[in-house]
């Protein structure tokens, strides 16, 4: 954070855009006046909640139909007209973007011409984002970490994931790559302050050669370059993304991902909520299923006003009200808790406030709280963090592409989205409400949550055999077997397809599922039990697209990816 760095600091220990939303290229934010304009209605609008996808992606579309969350009024984009008549005002006004959410632009201009404004008759009010220019000082570290336990595990898979084996271990994330689930279909939003040696780090590759880096956008300056500033956010991305067997595998290795620079790592103003929000709205736009946010607000630069604990109700912050609004159109929302457990504020930050968000504080990898990890509940009482994972001597990759470990709920926010990610994936009729709920409710204090970590750590493994108390993962199988599902050919061009079977799956009657890139079931098939490791599979003619084969003989269960031409 610098909201989220100065309260998600690194500590080193060893070494297309849809048209309701328009970020043009402008001056470093700490060095313009920037205010937040809200109108007074959409009234006239040319925009319907009947037609979303004249602003919606079809991918936004599908995951609220596939939620059941309608298209409303909050959703439209703000009315045209009323934008052309801020920028018709006389003095020199830029419109940087617009707020579907807030029904709200953000504009730079002085003071005088922002009287102007304000005295339009669609406008109902403004409210100043940043004041001055002053450049922020070095930030205070994190508590390093002495030593680091012995991991845990075989050889083999210790060696498999290299430095980051401990915090996939601990929330279950290995036996869910066992089991197939590695975040195919996912796509997860990141928020922070800057990717730089994200396109050059090698155990990153995997994201352009696969196609899997769906977008950038910088929201701090404007265009596509993401790859500047604080390396905050490529740590953060390293923890979920990373897929370099022998070094480094993150929590979600095939999910795809939108980079989103939000965080002016120069000063610290409520500009950078506004940031939040309109990445919020960008990656709703798009389709996002996640968004993880390793940033955090509560304290300003002078002499824009700092909040206070009272205003951590979720209610009250910008970035809080944008998360809200985030999760009640369907994406499930990943935050950090905050890193103010040990100084003088104590308590959360926005937006980890929110409501109906997952909020992330920090364990260390026995899972005992990290003693920085922000303390709940809200001041409303509601509780929080949600959950925790390893945010304490987490292992993370740096720009120049080699691994430390470093401290914050930063982390721990990102290990858990990737899990997350490859949770839903394999429970994919889940709504995000749901999958929070299956989290928290197998977690380690889910009986007794507490201020301190919420509901405790959870685990893949307990949460998915609660919701399929029929079919259990088969946790075992695969890592004994070592072998995995095949199917070929691959592409597939006419549906005629052969399944190659592992050792486990033979001479058992089959349970064959295909799901498309949404997670939705296209197809069925029941196979007889045959000793052969190979067998026949006739699907059907499927759309062109990218499809997940599961195939399950009672508690052993498979994935495979293939493409249909």
């Amino acid at each position: 954070m610098v909201a989220s760095l100065v309260k998600s600091l690194v500590v080193v220990l060893a070494a297309g855009v849809l048209n309701v939303l328009t970020v043009a290229p402008v001056a470093a934010q700490g060095s313009v006046r920037r205010h937040l304009v809200y109108f007074r209605d959409k009234a006239g609008t040319p925009f319907s909640v009947a037609q979303p996808q004249a602003f919606l992606s079809a991918r936004s579309v599908a995951r609220r139909t596939r939620q059941g969350i309608a298209v409303l009024p909050r959703d439209l984009p703000v009315n045209p007209a009323y934008v052309a008549q801020v920028r018709g005002v006389s003095g020199k006004i830029e419109v940087v973007y617009t707020s579907r959410w807030f029904n709200a632009a953000v504009v730079s201009c002085d003071s005088a011409t922002l009287a102007r404004v304000t005295a339009l008759p669609s406008v109902r009010s403004a409210a100043t984002l940043n004041r001055s220019t002053r450049a922020k000082g070095p930030t205070p570290a994190l508590p390093q970490v002495a030593s680091l336990p012995a991991a845990r595990g075989t050889a083999a898979t210790r060696s498999k994931y290299g430095k980051a084996y401990r915090q996939n271990e601990q929330i279950g994330a290995l036996a869910m790559h066992d089991a197939g689930f590695r975040g195919e279909g996912m796509q997860i939003a990141v928020f922070d302050a800057g990717f730089p040696g994200v396109d050059q780090i090698p155990a990153l590759q995997p994201l352009y050669k696969e196609q899997r880096l769906a977008s950038t956008r910088n929201f701090v300056s404007g265009g596509r370059d993401v790859y500047q500033s604080s390396s905050h956010g490529t740590n953060c991305l390293s923890t979920m993304a990373a897929n370099q067997e022998g070094f480094f595998i993150g929590s979600a290795p095939k999910a795809t991902f939108h980079l989103c620079l939000t965080e002016d790592i120069d000063s610290e103003h409520p500009i950078e909520e506004a940031n939040w929000l309109a990445a919020a709205e960008y990656a709703d736009s798009v389709g996002v299923d996640i968004i993880s946010s390793s940033l955090g607000y509560y304290s300003f630069d002078a002499p824009s006003v700092s909040y206070t604990y009272a205003d951590m109700n979720g209610r009250t912050a910008i970035s809080s009200r944008a998360a809200t609004i985030a999760a009640r159109v369907g994406i499930l929302v990943v935050n950090s808790a905050g890193n103010e457990g040990a100084n003088s504020w104590r308590y959360i930050i926005a937006p980890a406030d929110a409501d109906s968000i997952m909020s992330v504080g920090a364990v260390d990898s026995f899972g005992v709280r990290a003693s920085f990890s922000s303390y709940g509940p809200t001041s409303d009482g509601r509780v929080k963090p949600t959950l925790a994972a390893m945010g304490r001597a987490t292992a993370v990759l740096a720009a120049n592409g080699t691994a430390f470990r470093g401290n914050g709920t930063s982390y721990a926010c990102p290990v858990l989205a990737g899990m997350a990610a490859g949770f839903w994936q394999a429970n994919p009729t889940l709504t995000a409400q749901q999958v929070i709920a299956a989290l928290r409710n197998t977690a380690s204090q889910s009986a007794a949550p507490d201020a301190s970590l919420g509901y405790g750590i959870p685990n893949f493994v307990a949460a998915y055999n609660a919701l399929n108390p029929g079919t259990p993962l088969d946790t075992i199988g695969a890592r004994a077997t070592g072998e995995e599902l095949g199917l070929f050919p691959n592409p597939v061009g006419d549906g005629l397809l052969t399944l190659a079977l592992p050792t486990d799956l033979r001479g058992r009657p089959l349970s064959v599922r295909v799901l498309d890139a949404r997670g939705a079931v296209v197809a069925r098939q029941q196979l007889a039990a045959s000793p052969a490791s190979t067998v026949p599979l006739k699907l059907g003619r499927l759309a062109k697209g990218i499809y997940t084969c599961e195939v399950s003989a009672g508690t052993a269960r498979r994935t495979v990816k293939f493409v249909q031409e």
